[in-house]
């Protein structure tokens, strides 16, 4: 199972603080999902630069981005997003926000959606360390399972 984490921050890829969201984002998929691979990258806001990223790791079985999914004007994780997969999966965008929602109401202001190129999944996550560790959590046991779908095998 390989899964890529890319952290969406302006601030983060200038090196202005560390990024924090990632780092917590794979250690919580290392400690849940056996046998995992998972590589991480920091880019800005910039919608071509995390297209770009999200091409770097476009053979992995899941890609998962976390921050860039607010309303600010520079968070263009979702439009990037969008640019980038074949097929949208709303359902796994819409699981993380209802379990999001269960923690706080302010993250009826994320934008994020998630999708498919390929048999490779892309799901938008919050940039804070609260939600990169909730969507870990959550999408850990679904990890194997849509790996299996996605080839054609999983029922």
């Amino acid at each position: 199972m390989r899964v890529a984490v890319v952290t969406v921050s302006d601030r983060a890829s200038r090196g202005e603080y560390d990024d924090l969201s990632g780092p917590e984002m794979e250690s919580v998929f290392r400690e849940l999902v056996p046998a995992i691979e998972v590589e991480r990258a920091v880019v800005p806001d910039d919608k071509p630069t995390i297209i770009a990223a999200l091409e770097r790791f476009s053979s992995f079985d899941w890609i998962f981005t976390t921050g860039g999914t607010g309303p600010a004007p520079r968070d263009v994780t979702p439009e990037a997003t969008l640019g980038f997969i074949d097929r949208e999966a709303p359902g796994l965008a819409e699981y993380l926000r209802i379990e999001s929602l269960k923690e706080t109401s302010h993250a009826v202001f994320s934008r994020g959606v998630a999708g498919m190129r390929g048999a490779t999944y892309v799901v938008n996550a919050p940039g804070s360390v609260k939600a990169a560790r909730l969507c870990a959590r959550i999408f850990s046991p679904l990890l194997e399972h849509g790996v299996r779908m996605a080839q054609g095998a999983g029922h």
